[in-house]
């Protein structure tokens, strides 16, 4: 039998190695609270290891700032490519993601993310992890062309399903219930025999909004599209004259933050 590496021993360049770990012991020495995500964090909830090619960390949006200059003060290159919701620190070609928030502006880092991250071990670091309620939520809405989460929240889901907080990872989705219900759907097509450890009472909420909302005209002019791929509605937006529901007040996002968010598809 063929055992994969977990995601440290996968890394196989000891100047990043030293880099993510020199970073972590940096931001929690200057007091700046972070959560690991990523690759560490899927692996420790899902048991799947992968390598990549960055290191993903999650902080308080009032923490963002002072965690650039605290990496910037140990020489790291740093740069907010989506001031929205993402910086990045460079050693060399390794390179980390401190985050905030997602990409559409939806999954913001609060004071619940801290109070809920698992200990752990990340490279020799005593550390915090993402909760797994929240990596669900992130991973709900990536349902891009190139990159859709979708397999890995059923993997989640199949592991985590009999401890999960159900009712703060209903709470997380808010408006965008139907995200949720519509991966809760695909648990079930995917794992027929497990369609039993999602509770009931979560499906009943889930479909009793469903049923409520049928019967409600919804907005006509908007497209959620976006929300899950910023990408594959542009049509949507561009020649069908949609409104894009990312845009505040319906969402967080300014049509500046869009734009460059946009202009960025071609890099990916």
């Amino acid at each position: 039998m063929t055992h994969r590496p977990t995601p440290e021993h996968a890394l196989q360049d000891d100047t990043a190695v030293s880099f993510y770990a020199d970073a972590l012991e940096s931001l929690q020495d200057a007091g700046v609270r972070l959560l690991v995500g990523g690759a560490y964090a899927f692996h420790r909830y899902s048991g799947i290891a992968r390598h990549t090619k960055d290191f993903d960390i999650f902080v308080h949006p009032r923490d963002f700032d002072r965690a650039l200059d605290v990496l910037r003060g140990r020489g790291y290159r740093t740069e907010v490519p989506f001031p929205h919701w993402l910086g990045k620190a460079w050693s060399g070609e390794a390179f980390m993601d401190i985050i905030f928030n997602s990409g559409n502006g939806v999954v913001l880092v609060d004071d619940e993310w801290f109070a809920q991250g698992p200990e752990a071990t990340v490279l020799g670091v005593p550390v915090r992890l993402c909760p797994v309620e929240e990596m669900i939520w992130s991973k709900s809405f990536v349902i891009e062309r190139e990159r859709c989460d979708a397999a890995d929240v059923a993997h989640l889901l199949r592991q985590c399903a009999d401890w999960l907080d159900w009712d703060r990872l209903v709470r997380r989705f808010g408006p965008h219930w139907r995200v949720l219900l519509a991966h809760v759907v695909l648990f079930g097509f995917v794992y027929p025999g497990e369609r039993a450890r999602v509770p009931p009472r979560v499906v009943t909420i889930l479909t009793e909004r469903l049923l409520e909302e049928a019967a409600e005209p919804g907005d006509p002019h908007v497209c959620n599209g976006p929300l899950l791929s910023r990408s594959q509605y542009l049509t949507d937006l561009q020649r069908w004259d949609y409104e894009d529901g990312r845009v505040f007040p319906r969402g967080t996002m300014t049509p500046e933050d869009i734009a460059r968010w946009t202009a960025a598809i071609d890099e990916h």
